[in-house]
């Protein structure tokens, strides 16, 4: 028996911000916005908040929490941030050397301003701001009108100038050491901590100074002081006029600077009366640009977490858009009783109309358990399966439904779902269209690609989890009486949510050239790296054992050494005793001066390792080798499985140039670069039942792409020479014979022809190399002077993804750079540099995809049991049997070396081991 029940999604909202304030208390918050994003720049490490790409982040997210916060907390009806501005204001006018002498602005501050701003106009907040005035004095301005009409003020600065304004109605919210630490000051407070009322702030700070504004205050004389003063003779006029009453060594000191004083007072009023060309009812939250907010918040890379955080908050307008929207998902849903699901599935998945799919269950280190499957049409029918529950029919009807291909399907982040169907015994066919993958290639920038968002940014419609009212989360579908309903539902919700976002991607798709990308790259890929992750690969667990002791040994003599050297123990992996071991009692050499001293990274320890002959250096270098080295095995030893295999998880959505990437664990981390990092490959062995392992790489692909897409024939002419590139260019370039360059030279030219292809400055290579910018500069000038088409087309690769909007790869995977015709030097040269890289690294990404997919069905076609196993970069592990190895060697040097026609030859190294290690070439 079949029972049906309609279920629709219910929408919600939570707050009434908007263009129409509520009725009752009226409270405006008003942001000094330089301020409050010079807090947050020094409260979070940069060294934790920046991009791929090298965007600095901290300002921008330490400003956005402390807006959440203040959001959710105050309720403000009312809001606005104020804005400093370029122009000399009126107090440089009296005073020349107003605010000079501060330090340099932080170079990686005014790009994230910037952005700042940018989100702010998304989010419907009004900036504010005035040339000739400073934010402080649009927010004395603002804060009195404000009260003139009786509103409750609230102003988030870390100016204390904005302590002369606090009232009973009005509160500076001040920021502490933490970006979430905030303290109320309000009179009481003002009073208690100075000793002044807040109006009598300013000739406080009048007497002491300021020196952030480089006010000098009255030599001698401090807070105290200044306090008891006021207190006694009421206002700097009064000390002014008994200044012959004032004794001693303070006193005679403010007779001597009673001018600086008084200057002092004047340039600390804040304006009241600026001229803004807007009421403080005009202040409020217009509604955000959901779409913009997603995007800007992608390019930033920023974690799920504060999005949620922010659009939490936002609450009405969220609720506003989606009233002119969709008001969400409908289905029809049926649970088919047994022996029916082949007739619901010939009824309603028809042949040749997608469908759309969802799975729930668990899935990751190779194997996986569906728990409930749903599936849904156009028409609006649903259907949900309890895999556990299927007698042999329905298992087989389902089976060969799900191993049509003329019977198209839509399922979101499909690897994890068909891993779990194949463990089932399933085989998925017919895959069309996998959201998560789509909206990838539509905007590559982005990191949030769960189907809840996804809905919303392409198709503004809610899918809320658990989406059906008390009602329907009683309704008995099966009649058997369970509480299963709700979960059933969401699942159908989603599976036909998947449906229309995979129909409102593939106009995108088309419109953006990656529809082929999708149908012929990504979706074939999905089905070989599932296989791949529930292979694995086999790990020799002893061996490991040994390597993490060998490790640790190792880690307790560097510090047992460093401990000898110093003359007392300290830790080697605090930076703050770093510091004082280094610079303060050995006193080594400064390196970058940070907001905590001169940093310890390894770069500096290197530096340090070459401008002295102390060992130190050299020990804390090594104990942060073999540290990584313990770390990286200790982590190999907790992934390995009961079947004695590592399985890694792949992503085809990370990395923004198409790259794979491998995750629990990361097996393209595995060092392969020192001795003792390759000493770890030597851990994944070939498993019980083949012979040897198999490895087969790409040799310098990124330069043979650069050579084919330049079409640079002296470029071209060096790699059909068959001699060693490196040393061939070398030649061209210093114009001597191959024989005579040497290893310093071969080694300046591979750095200077890697460096190219992903977009190296010359102060990058100049890092690299140990030279003079100057000197890099002109290594560069004379490899043009032989390679010109070289210089041309990275030349032309730039420009035109200026004019575009983006860059393409040799299969159409394109890279939108917004950021190349940013005003901001900083974010311009960075999305410059990313320009130069996509197209050449995206390409190689691609090719390795095509090469993988070629070899994966001329292994299946071919009838092998050898297999694939892992894919690092540009290298391929097979794992192969005794019988099959000249055949398959054959077959993944043909199908690698054919994967691209390029107007070089792509050439495919092969080695053969036992291990990873001795399988290398």
């Amino acid at each position: 028996m079949e029972q049906t029940a309609e279920t629709p999604v219910q929408n919600s909202s939570s707050t009434a911000r908007g263009d129409s304030p509520p009725a009752g208390p009226q409270r405006l918050l008003l942001l000094d916005g330089h301020s409050m994003a010079f807090r947050a720049f020094f409260a979070l490490p940069a060294e934790k908040f920046t991009t791929s790409t090298g965007q600095s982040t901290n300002a921008i997210y330490g400003f956005t929490s402390m807006l959440i916060k203040l959001l959710r907390e105050e309720e403000p009806t009312h809001i606005a941030v104020a804005w400093d501005r370029s122009e000399p204001t009126f107090r440089h006018d009296e005073y020349e050397d107003y605010k000079a002498g501060r330090s340099e602005t932080p170079a990686e501050l005014p790009a994230q301003i910037d952005l700042v701003q940018e989100l702010m106009g998304l989010l419907g907040v009004p900036s504010v701001s005035s040339a000739g005035f400073e934010a402080d004095d649009v927010i004395a301005t603002l804060a009195l009108q404000a009260g003139e009409q009786g509103m409750e003020v609230l102003i988030a600065s870390g100016d204390r100038d904005a302590f002369q304004l606090v009232t009973d109605d009005c509160t500076v919210l001040y920021p502490g050491k933490s970006i979430s630490d905030l303290t109320r000051m309000t009179p009481e407070r003002i009073t208690e901590k100075y000793g002044v009322p807040p109006e009598r702030y300013r000739d406080l700070a009048a007497l002491v100074g300021e020196k952030a504004d480089n006010l000098p205050g009255v030599p001698g004389v401090g807070p105290k002081t200044a306090a008891k003063w006021i207190t006694k003779y009421g206002s700097v006029d009064g000390v002014v006029e008994r200044a012959d009453e004032l004794s001693g060594k303070a006193g005679q000191s403010f007779r001597e600077h009673v001018e600086d004083v008084l200057r002092n007072q004047r340039l600390n009023m804040l304006a009241t009366d600026v001229e803004l060309g807007r009421s403080v009812s005009e202040l409020t939250m217009s509604q955000a640009d959901r779409p913009g907010i997603n995007d800007l918040f992608d390019n930033l890379e920023f974690a799920t977490t504060l999005r949620d955080r922010l659009f939490s908050v936002l609450g009405e307008e969220g609720a506003e858009e989606r009233t002119q929207a969709d008001d969400g998902f409908r289905v029809e849903l049926s649970v088919p009783a047994t022996g029916e699901l082949d007739h619901w599935l010939s009824a309603h998945a028809v042949r040749g109309e997608r469908a759309g799919l969802a799975v729930s269950g668990t899935w990751g280190s190779g194997t996986g358990e569906i728990t409930g499957l749903a599936i849904a049409t156009p028409a609006g029918a649903a259907c949900y399966v309890d895999p556990t529950g299927l007698d042999s029919s329905d298992d087989a009807a389902l089976a060969r439904w799900l191993a049509d291909p003329d019977r198209p399907k839509a399922l979101h982040d499909a690897k994890g779902p068909v891993l779990a169907m194949a463990a089932h015994g399933w085989q998925l066919d017919g895959l069309t269209s996998d959201p998560a993958l789509a909206a990838y290639l539509v905007q590559p920038g982005q990191r949030k690609l769960d189907l809840v968002d996804l809905c919303r940014r392409f198709l503004n419609r809610e899918l809320e989890e658990n989406a059906v009212d008390g009602d329907q989360m009683a309704l008995d579908i099966t009649g058997s009486g369970d509480n299963g309903a709700a979960e059933r539902q969401d699942l159908a919700l989603r599976a036909r949510a998947t449906l229309d976002l995979a129909d409102g991607l593939d106009p995108d798709l088309e419109k953006r050239g990656a529809a082929r990308l999708l149908r012929d790259l990504e979706l074939p890929l999905v089905r070989v790296l599932a296989g791949m992750e529930r292979v694995g690969i086999a790990a020799d667990r002893a061996y490991l054992d040994g390597l993490e002791a060998e490790f640790a040994t190792e880690v307790r003599k560097a510090v047992e050494q460093a401990h000898q050297v110093v003359g007392r123990e300290f830790n080697l992996g605090s930076p703050k005793q770093l510091q004082q071991v280094l610079f303060t009692e050995l006193e080594l050499p400064k390196t970058k001066k940070i907001k905590t001293g001169y940093t310890t990274d390894a770069d500096a320890l290197e530096w340090l390792a070459t401008r002295t002959d102390h060992e130190l250096p050299h020990i804390l270098l090594r104990h942060r080798d073999q540290t990584r080295l313990r770390t990286t095995v200790e982590g190999l030893i907790k992934t390995v499985a009961e079947d004695g295999r590592i399985h890694t998880t792949y992503s085809q959505t990370v990395a923004a140039t198409g790259r794979l990437s491998s995750t629990e664990p990361n097996l393209q981390n595995v060092p392969v670069r020192t001795e003792a990092g390759r000493r770890i490959r030597r851990a994944f062995v070939v498993g019980e039942g083949y012979q040897d392992l198999l490895t087969a790489d790409y040799s310098q692909i990124e330069l043979r792409i650069m050579a084919h897409l330049s079409e640079d024939e002296a470029l071209i002419e060096a790699f059909q020479t068959g001699r060693d590139f490196h040393a061939e260019i070398a030649a061209r370039v210093f114009n001597i014979g191959v024989e005579g360059v040497d290893g310093e030279a071969r080694a300046r030219i591979k750095a200077m022809n890697y460096g190219l292809a992903y977009g190296l400055s010359a102060f990058g290579l100049s890092g690299q190399l140990g030279i003079t910018p100057d000197e890099a500069r002109g290594l560069m000038d004379d490899y043009f002077a032989q390679f010109g088409r070289v210089r041309d087309y990275l030349h032309e690769v730039v420009e035109r993804a200026r004019r575009e909007g983006y860059t393409e790869t040799m299969l159409g995977r394109r890279r939108y750079l917004p950021d190349l015709t940013s005003d901001n030097r900083q974010r311009r040269e960075m999305a410059e540099r990313m320009a130069l890289n996509a197209p050449i690294q995206g390409s190689a990404a691609d090719i390795i995809k095509v090469a993988m997919l070629d070899v994966y069905a001329g292994l299946r076609d071919g009838g092998f049991e050898s297999r694939m196993l892992l894919q690092v970069h540009d290298e391929l592990l097979l794992e192969v049997t005794g019988p099959e190895l000249d055949a398959v060697r054959n077959l993944v040097s043909e199908k690698m070396g054919n994967a691209y026609d390029l107007r070089v030859p792509l050439a495919v190294s092969v080695g053969i081991g036992t291990n990873w290690h001795d399988a290398a070439h």
